[in-house]
């Protein structure tokens, strides 16, 4: 097996350096995988009129989910096998890029295709172990080196080749332990998700509701007016590409990404350093209350993605491909959020000009239709609405907390640097 030596040549979801074990923990072994687990088949004899659930493994270790369900004459390839609950399922043109798991209660009785290794344990090896021990860089670069093929989204994995890697493994009632305490913080981890999941539909419906006008903030009454966008703002497209010219004087540069992937833009996040002259910083800097949009995308629903300028610098400018826009009348927090709704998103959408990019024209920027209300109301709503962004933004950081302290914990775990005790139940 030759070591792959450029690894950025592959997406972040494959491992392809060489595999290598450390010393082996005290109290550990090391031995193949063939002495811990096998194949097992078992052949589906499919009735055409029958209702079957057919699976994927999801990659990067995200599980094994329900694909579809459909009659057997439906279903093209007729080599099908069921599944049990606790099965270990392993997608063989999948799994260099983590697509493994365990199969859950609720798709007990499913089927997959010979494109899968469908797996079972002997007592010696725990499958939730098993499935933890998926997250390891060692496991990820032993199911490289065991696939074949040129092009990494063709090749196949060989399972008497994988079964051949040793790996170093603890106790069967330590394994059972270290998948008891990950799956805690998968529990905490789930908990957060799903706050965040509920989070997001109350900012929407908060959003749908205030920017629109359907619900109105106590002591507000006046009339909205729909202007064109040009109205309430001064539309500024950049011309400041990111090279360092002679001359010319230093700034950072806000880009299209660092728009793109913010809500908001602060001063001191990291930029791009760069050059620019008097004038363009003049015309270009980017000023508290701005909102920057992406002026071009690789798709129409990209088009027009706001971020609020929430604080900025002297040598703040921004960059190419971007446009800004400077309220007038309007209040820049309530205009970024007003350009998130679906009607905004439909409206650029379909402006957007393009076969392979798509681009907005400074016109159609213009005559984006916005419908507002007077500016002391637009502020109050756009402070209601930050407030829900912001518990949002919380979740978002306990959830990223989480799972780097789990990550953390795994590591200790699975390579044995931190051993586990027997729970009370069973030291007594």
């Amino acid at each position: 097996m030759t070591e792959v030596s450029k690894a950025s040549a592959y997406p972040k979801s494959v491992q392809p350096g060489l595999p290598r074990l450390g010393v082996t923990p005290p109290g550990w072994s090391r031995g193949p995988l063939s002495e811990h687990l096998f194949e097992e088949a078992r052949p589906v004899k499919m009735a055409d009129d029958e209702i079957y659930d057919l699976v994927t493994a999801k990659r990067s270790r995200g599980g094994v989910v329900l694909r579809e369900r459909l009659k057997g004459k439906e279903i093209a390839v007729k080599s099908q096998f069921r599944l049990k609950a606790g099965d270990f399922l392993i997608s063989k043109r999948q799994i260099v890029h983590g697509a493994c798991g365990i199969v859950p209660p609720e798709l007990d009785g499913a089927i997959v295709s010979n494109e899968y290794a469908v797996l079972r344990a002997r007592p010696s090896l725990n499958l939730q172990f098993l499935n933890c021990l998926a997250h390891s860089i060692y496991f990820q670069q032993t199911c490289f080196h065991s696939s074949i093929g040129v092009h990494v989204e063709k090749m196949i994995f060989k399972l008497e080749d994988w079964l051949r890697w040793d790996f170093d493994l603890p106790p069967a009632r330590d394994q059972r332990r270290i998948a008891e305490i990950l799956a805690t913080w998968d529990q905490a981890i789930g908990t957060v998700e799903a706050l965040i999941a509920n989070a997001r539909e109350q900012k929407a419906a908060l959003m749908q509701a205030l920017l629109s006008g359907e619900r109105r903030l106590p002591g507000f009454t006046g009339a909205w007016s729909t202007q064109r966008l040009s109205d309430v703002a001064d539309i500024i497209v950049s011309n400041v590409d990111k090279k360092s010219r002679p001359g010319e004087r230093a700034v950072r540069l806000c880009n299209y990404t660092d728009v793109y992937a913010s809500d908001r833009i602060e001063s001191d996040q990291a930029f791009m350093p760069a050059t620019a002259s008097s004038a363009q910083i003049e015309r270009f800097g980017l000023c508290v209350g701005d909102v920057v949009i992406t002026k071009d995308s690789e798709t129409p629903g990209d088009i027009a993605v706001p971020s609020y300028v929430a604080s900025t610098s002297p040598d703040l400018v921004c960059g190419y491909h971007l446009a800004i826009l400077r309220p007038r009348t309007a209040d820049g927090q309530f205009l970024k959020y007003l350009l998130e709704q679906p009607v905004s998103r439909q409206y650029f959408a379909s402006r957007a000009n393009g076969a392979t990019r798509f681009g907005l024209t400074v016109g159609a920027i213009e005559e984006t239709p916005v419908t507002i209300p007077q500016l002391d109301e637009q502020q109050a709503i756009g402070e209601v609405v930050r407030v829900a962004e912001l518990s949002l933004c919380r979740l978002t950081a306990q959830l990223a907390d989480l799972r780097q302290e789990k990550a953390a914990l795994m590591q200790q775990l699975l390579t044995g640097k931190r051993r586990v005790g027997a729970p009370q139940s069973e030291a007594a």
